[in-house]
C-alpha cells in the first residue's frame, strides 16, 4: 500500500514539473512577444523618423550616435544594421556605416536593461538582474572606445570586411531570410495586442503598445523567477550548466548558437536575464553567452547583404561583414586580455550595487545612456553645423 502510495505521489510531481516546465515555456514565448510589442509600439510612436536620423551621419561621431539612437528607438539591431545594409546598397560610404554599426551595438543592449527592471521589487534578483544586463552595455561601449578610433585611424577592419566580400560575392543568391521562425511565431499575439491598443486609442495606440509590453514583462518575470527557483534544482540544473555555464567557450558557443536560430541578440540575451535574477546562473557565466551572443546576431546583417546584387553587392556585404569581424575581435581582445575582461563585470556589478540602493539611478542610466545624452549630442551638432 506504501508503494503504491509513493508510486502515485511521484507520477503527480512527475506531471506537476512538466506543467511547470510547459508554463516556463509559456512565459518566456510572452516575454518574447513583449519584447516584440515594445519595439513596434517605439516603431509606430517615432513613424520612421528612426531612418531619418540616418541622415546626420556626417562623419564617424555623428554616425556613431544615430546608431546608438536608431538602434534604442527601433529595439533591434538586427533591423538597424539591416537598414544600413540597405543604405549601403543605395550610396552609403561605407566609412559612415561602420561607425553607424558600432552605435547599434550599444544601442541593442537597451532591451535587456528594460527587461532586468521586471526584477526591481526584490532587491537581491534586480541586483543581479541588472548586473547581468548591464555587462552588456559595459562591454560593447568598451568595445567602440578601443575600435572606433582605430578603425578612422586605419581603417582596418573597413580593409578586412572589403577583402572578405571580394572573396565571397560573386555567387548564387544566398539569401536564407526564412531560417527566422521567431518573429512568425511571436507575430499574432502582437498584431493582437496591436489591434487592442488602436481600438482603445488610434493616436496613441503606439505608446499602449508599449505599456502593454512592459506590463507582461513585468508579469513574466515575475512567475518565470518563481518557477524556476522550484524547477532549477537537479538535473535541470546540470543540464543547463553543461550547456552555458561549463566554461567561457562553452558560454561564447551557446550565445552564439541561439542568437544565430532567433536571430536577435536582444532576445537571447533577456531571456537570460530572468536566469540571473534567480540566481540560477552568476554574472561571470552569463558575461561569456553575452558576447557569444554578440557575435550571432550579426547574421541578420549578412543574410540582408546576401540578398543585394548588383554593383553594390560587395559594398553590402562589406558593411555586414565588418560587423561580424567587429564583434569577433572584441571578444578576442577584451576578453582574452584578462585585466580588460574583468572592466565590464566590474561595471557592471558597481551600476547593479548603486542601483539596489536607489531605483531612480537605474531609471536616470536607462534614459540618460540611450536617449538623453545622444539626443542632446544630435541637438547640439545641429545647432553648431
Amino acid at each position: 500500500m506504501t508503494d503504491i502510495t509513493a508510486a502515485g505521489e511521484q507520477e503527480k510531481q512527475l506531471w506537476q514539473t512538466i506543467i511547470q516546465w510547459f508554463f516556463v515555456a509559456f512565459l518566456v514565448y510572452m516575454l518574447i512577444c513583449a519584447v516584440g510589442m515594445i519595439g513596434s509600439g517605439f516603431k509606430g510612436a517615432t513613424k520612421g523618423h528612426a531612418e531619418e536620423l540616418f541622415e546626420f551621419a556626417t562623419n564617424p561621431f555623428m554616425g556613431l550616435i544615430i546608431g546608438v539612437i536608431a538602434t534604442s528607438m527601433i529595439q533591434s539591431s538586427s533591423t538597424v544594421t539591416s537598414i544600413i545594409v540597405g543604405l549601403v546598397a543605395g550610396g552609403l560610404p561605407v566609412e559612415t556605416a561602420i561607425p553607424m554599426v558600432m552605435g547599434a551595438n550599444i544601442g541593442t543592449t537597451i532591451t535587456n536593461t528594460i527587461v532586468s527592471m521586471g526584477h526591481v521589487r526584490k532587491k537581491k534578483e534586480f541586483r543581479r538582474a541588472f548586473a547581468a544586463a548591464t555587462v552588456h552595455d559595459f562591454f560593447n561601449v568598451m568595445a567602440v572606445i578601443i575600435f572606433l578610433p582605430l578603425e578612422i585611424m586605419f581603417g582596418f577592419l573597413g580593409k578586412i570586411g572589403g577583402w572578405l566580400s571580394g572573396h565571397l560575392v560573386g555567387g548564387e543568391d544566398m539569401s536564407v531570410k526564412g531560417l527566422n521562425f521567431i518573429k512568425p511565431a511571436t507575430k499574432p499575439i502582437i498584431n493582437e495586442f496591436k489591434d487592442i491598443a488602436h481600438m482603445l486609442s488610434a493616436e496613441v495606440g503606439s505608446i499602449i503598445l508599449i505599456i502593454f509590453g512592459v506590463a507582461i514583462i513585468f508579469i513574466s518575470i515575475t512567475w518565470i523567477g518563481r518557477l524556476l527557483k522550484k524547477l532549477m534544482v537537479g538535473r535541470a540544473k546540470r543540464i543547463m550548466h553543461g550547456a552555458i555555464g561549463k566554461g567561457p567557450l562553452t558560454g561564447i558557443t551557446s550565445g552564439a548558437i541561439v542568437t544565430v536560430l532567433v536571430q536577435s541578440s536582444s532576445t537571447t540575451t533577456s531571456l537570460m536575464v530572468p536566469l540571473a535574477g534567480s540566481g540560477v546562473f552568476r554574472l561571470k557565466q552569463i558575461y561569456p553567452f553575452t558576447l557569444g551572443a554578440n557575435i550571432g546576431t550579426t547574421i541578420t546583417a549578412l543574410l540582408a547583404a546576401t540578398g543585394v546584387s548588383g554593383p553594390t553587392a560587395v559594398l553590402a556585404l562589406q558593411v555586414a561583414m565588418v560587423h561580424l569581424c567587429f564583434n569577433i575581435a572584441a571578444v578576442l581582445l577584451i576578453f582574452g586580455i584578462k585585466p580588460l575582461r574583468q572592466l565590464p563585470m566590474a561595471g557592471a556589478m558597481w551600476l547593479g550595487r548603486v542601483s539596489t540602493e536607489n531605483k531612480i539611478y537605474a531609471i536616470v542610466y536607462l534614459l540618460g545612456v540611450f536617449f538623453v545624452a545622444p539626443g542632446l549630442m544630435v541637438l547640439l551638432y545641429r545647432a553648431f553645423s
